[in-house]
């Protein structure tokens, strides 16, 4: 398997990112990014050689604004299909409000602000995965699979390579703040997790399954040492 990882900066300093990943068959987005940013993910297409046409899969892991805000419009400008899991459908839809559990400052901030609660292009996906179904990827010429991971939320779903690669989005942060300060190897809590025991348990399932390095929704990549860490802090909670 050949392939590029290109992140998407939908915020600055790693605040919030979305990923590419090219293969010889086009291109796989993990995550949207907010409303109004699809100008963010068509830079980056453009960088790497490709325009949308080449998008053939948009995989979005979890109901939150920023990650699902910008679905409805790139599958527009795509014609990319559109995967989530069940349990997040009606929060896509508009038809359910998210439950937000703040994990500190920077969650309470958010929550006050009304910020995660911002209304988007709501939608309902072409691809809907069930209880704990796998998605093979094989078809759009990645060696690997999407995966239930739920605790964020209930419906959060991860892309987790062969070669150990890992895109969990929220399951964990890294940096301070809303993880775009700092970048080094230190995990934290995102601003808001519904499940911490479920989380942890989401991080060492991947772990068991050969994730080696962890790509985060907001801040830097992590190793799975820092994430086994993690985890167990987690449990203790």
């Amino acid at each position: 398997m050949t392939y590029r990882i290109q992140r998407v900066p939908i915020a600055p300093l790693g605040m919030i990112n979305a990923f590419l990943l090219q293969t010889s068959k086009g291109a796989v987005l993990v995550d949207t990014g907010l409303m109004g940013t699809e100008g963010k993910t068509a830079g980056q297409l453009k960088r790497m050689g490709l325009g949308w046409d080449d998008l053939k899969l948009i995989i979005v892991t979890h109901g939150h604004v920023d990650h699902a805000g910008g679905a409805a419009k790139l599958r527009a400008l795509s014609g990319a299909p559109v995967v989530i899991h069940e349990a997040e459908a009606k929060y896509c839809a508009g038809e359910a409000k998210m439950k937000l559990c703040p994990t500190g400052w920077v969650g309470r901030y958010l929550y006050r602000r009304g910020l995660p609660m911002e209304p988007y292009t709501y939608f309902s996906p072409d691809i809907v995965m069930r209880d704990h179904d796998e998605l093979d990827l094989r078809p759009y010429g990645l060696d690997g699979r999407v995966i239930f991971t739920p605790g964020h939320t209930p419906g959060s779903i991860s892309v987790l390579l062969d070669d150990g690669q890992a895109f969990v989005s929220d399951l964990l942060a890294s940096g301070y703040a809303l993880g775009g300060l700092l970048p080094v190897d230190r995990p934290q809590r995102t601003p808001f997790e519904e499940e911490p025991h479920e989380v942890a348990k989401a991080l060492e399932q991947v772990l068991e399954m050969g994730g080696a390095q962890f790509h985060v929704g907001h801040g830097f990549k992590l190793s799975a040492k820092a994430v086994e860490r993690h985890a167990a802090r987690l449990r203790q909670l």
